[in-house]
């Protein structure tokens, strides 16, 4: 029984999800995976179910309707909390979380609470981005830093490891967030419990097949949910 779980959401990642979970396994041999699927209409699930069936590390979790990024992630704590791994770690589809930098946070995992994948410490750095998502990520990082009165670099940060102890003390039934501020609110928590945190440089590239699911509208949802947050 391995001790981490990767939890690995999608939504229409057909095109993908085979070659992470084999760059990740590769990499990471002893760590287990969670493909969380919202009901794919491109069969994402059923791809999904034939890696399991090939390689007894991975394991699926259906949900029936597409409930946001936050809500699939806390279904998928649940699950590795009822199954005693005690290292978790959020990573994405689409190989924007790049497989080789995973190694470095499941080392640091063995000396800090958290450990985030962060684009905006040195050594870190974002590639094939357009200017105006850059501005609008370091904006919306900056505005959420000072409003929530964190030093936390890279805020919105998706690629994350939880000590198991972490996730059992963070109210997840509370937690309100369903989107990208769903990111920024456990690192507030875990920050306001006083947990070690720390950041890890990341190459974050564009995502290599499909579309990115962040648009203008999501930012500026996730800009006015931070009060309240920061109220609560």
């Amino acid at each position: 029984m391995s001790s981490t779980l990767i939890c690995v959401p999608t939504y229409n990642e057909a095109g993908n999800l085979e070659a992470i979970s084999r760059a990740i396994l590769e990499l990471n041999p002893d760590v287990h995976i969670l493909v969380i699927d919202d009901n794919s209409p491109d069969g994402t699930g059923r791809i999904a179910d034939e890696l399991s069936e090939q390689d007894p590390r991975i394991f699926v979790l259906h949900r029936t309707e597409k409930e946001g990024l936050g809500k699939a992630y806390i279904a998928g704590f649940r699950w590795a909390l009822a199954r005693d791994y005690e290292r978790v770690v959020e990573m994405d589809a689409d190989f924007s979380h790049r497989p080789e930098d995973l190694v470095e946070i499941l080392t640091q995992l063995n000396h800090f609470d958290v450990v985030i994948g962060s684009r905006y410490v040195a050594g870190g750095a974002t590639e094939n981005w357009g200017l105006f998502r850059r501005l609008l990520s370091r904006g919306g990082g900056f505005y959420a830093r000072l409003l929530l009165g964190l030093d936390i670099r890279d805020l919105t940060a998706g690629f994350v490891g939880w000590r198991r102890e972490v996730l059992e003390t963070l109210a997840l039934d509370d937690v309100e967030a369903s989107g990208y501020v769903f990111q920024i609110e456990l690192k507030y928590r875990a920050h306001r419990k006083g947990f070690r945190i720390l950041e890890v440089p990341i190459i974050f590239p564009d995502r290599v097949v499909g579309d990115s699911k962040m648009t203008p509208d999501i930012a500026l949802e996730a800009l006015t949910s931070l009060w309240k947050i920061r109220l609560k």
